[in-house]
């Protein structure tokens, strides 16, 4: 069976008067009709795939079109106003920079609770310490508090935790090209050798070449609905050609 099923996918946003009440009070004073929401709209709408085993599926489109609101339904931050999603098997996310991680702890101490949520024990966190801190490359840093890490740090060190947490699914937003060129390359070799392995990863990314070269199959989303998903080079072939005519 597929590690990742999604079928006729919605999630519905709102969209609400930036001088809207914030308080009973204000609600009394200025009435209740500002609460409601101005708009609504379909960030994704009948959004339908599968991800098998052993596959990496890119994910693109232009701003807004629902790639990282897909990511994070699949990843179960937040959940679907239609339609389900289905995923077989522990998932190793990296969504935003620093999410799962707490500012005020030291690296250390969000490798061992970030992993521990992962589903490791805290022996095994303990076995694969080293391993983690080594890939990111952070030794100098790691007891030093998050907060004083750049993005890439943060985006380095949750990707080492997301590759060393025994994932079957990774979903990756936009984290292969974080850092030098020496450190995009080998995450791009542990992903591969993830999916040699039979692991299923799906990817945002804007750099097309990158997806086109790794991945499998595409999704193209476009303003929350699938243009095409198929081969990779034809897939992109087709939201550049389209990109260039609008």
């Amino acid at each position: 069976m597929p590690a990742i099923s999604v079928r006729d996918l919605g999630k519905l946003y709102r969209r609400y008067d930036s001088n809207r009440p914030r308080t009973l009070q204000e609600s009394v004073i200025q009435g209740m009709r500002r609460l409601a929401p101005q708009e609504q709209f379909w960030a994704l709408r009948h959004v339908e795939f599968d991800v098998e085993r052993g596959i990496i599926v890119g994910v693109i489109g232009s701003n807004g079109a629902g790639k990282s609101t897909l990511l994070r339904l699949i990843g179960r931050v937040g959940a679907p106003d239609e339609g389900e999603v289905e995923v077989r098997g522990r998932v190793g996310s990296l969504l935003d920079v620093g999410i799962g991680f707490h500012p005020d702890l030291t690296g250390r101490e969000n490798v061992y609770i970030s992993s521990v949520i992962s589903g490791l024990t805290r022996n095994r966190v303990h076995e694969r310490f080293n391993d983690i801190v080594a890939f990111a490359e952070l030794e100098e840093f790691i007891d030093s508090p998050l907060r004083t890490y750049s993005d890439g740090m943060q985006m380095r060190l949750g990707f080492a935790v997301a590759i060393h947490t025994e994932p079957d699914i990774l979903l990756i937003d936009e984290a292969l090209t974080v850092g030098d060129m020496a450190f995009q390359r080998k995450c791009l070799e542990r992903v591969v050798r993830f999916r040699n392995q039979g692991g299923a990863i799906l990817v945002v990314s804007h750099d097309l070449d990158l997806l086109a070269d790794l991945c499998d199959h595409i999704l193209w989303l476009d303003r929350g609905q699938m243009a095409a998903y198929g081969q990779s080079a034809e897939t992109v072939e087709a939201y550049v050609s389209q990109s260039s005519a609008t």
